[in-house]
């Protein structure tokens, strides 16, 4: 990953530019009269969160009841939820 140091005022004019540089994979570091203060990057990406397998939220159908439009299923909650 390459790195480079601009000043604050080139980093203000410029912040369109240079973070298109840092989605491209580029470290910024940003500086104050030639001292690093702070360092653009590219931000971490999420981690995706699992559920275990015996959650009780994973098994709809086991808690699901006969409400006003019938049983509800976990197909039934994608659809309202995700509109699918």
């Amino acid at each position: 990953m390459s790195e480079k140091t601009v000043n604050i005022h080139d980093a203000k004019t410029q912040l369109s530019r240079l973070i298109a540089r840092v989605e491209r994979g580029e470290r910024i570091v940003i500086a104050r009269a030639g001292v690093p203060v702070a360092e653009l990057r590219p931000a971490r990406k999420a981690k995706k969160r699992s559920r275990p397998l015996d959650d009780p939220l994973l098994r709809v159908e086991e808690y699901c009841y006969d409400g006003p439009i019938g049983p509800t299923t976990n197909e039934d909650i994608d659809r309202t939820v995700y509109g699918l």
